[in-house]
């Protein structure tokens, strides 16, 4: 079985956002076993696994990003749609656009503590499309 479906995340403000929830609202039933493959649709955000326990591993992995890669720097060439758009576009190249999870028992197989994140590193990026497919059995 393989199945597709596009939905779309409310927009959020700059930040590491958990969205497990939405994500799996969006879905159709999960199989018995199988992938989940998720890719988002745009190249000013990311999506990552993480830690999803304490708030403060959000806000230190926004810390660090801005710190990693700074708005306004004078070797940007691409500036026209302000001074986070450069940056953004690096950010969701390190973190990336796709996350693979397991499907166990018609749950994510994820850890204790880890949660699906939009990292989204435009001040008003609006909102965010991703594509969600399915195989499994």
């Amino acid at each position: 079985m393989i199945t597709q479906t596009e939905f779309t995340l409310r927009p959020f403000p700059r930040g590491i956002h958990l969205v497990t929830p939405e994500v799996l609202r969006a879905l159709p039933a999960l199989p018995q076993r199988g992938l989940l493959h998720l890719m988002i649709k745009h190249t000013s955000a990311a999506l990552a696994l993480n830690e999803n326990a304490d708030p403060d591993v959000r806000h230190d992995l926004r810390a660090i990003f801005d710190r990693l890669v700074p708005e306004n720097a004078p070797y940007y060439l691409h500036t026209d749609e302000g001074p986070d758009d450069m940056p953004s576009h690096a950010k969701s190249v390190i973190v990336g656009s796709t996350l693979t999870l397991p499907v166990t028992d018609g749950r994510l197989n994820l850890g204790t503590w880890q949660g699906i994140y939009l990292c989204e590193f435009r001040d008003s990026g609006g909102p965010r499309r991703i594509v969600a497919t399915l195989i499994g059995e």
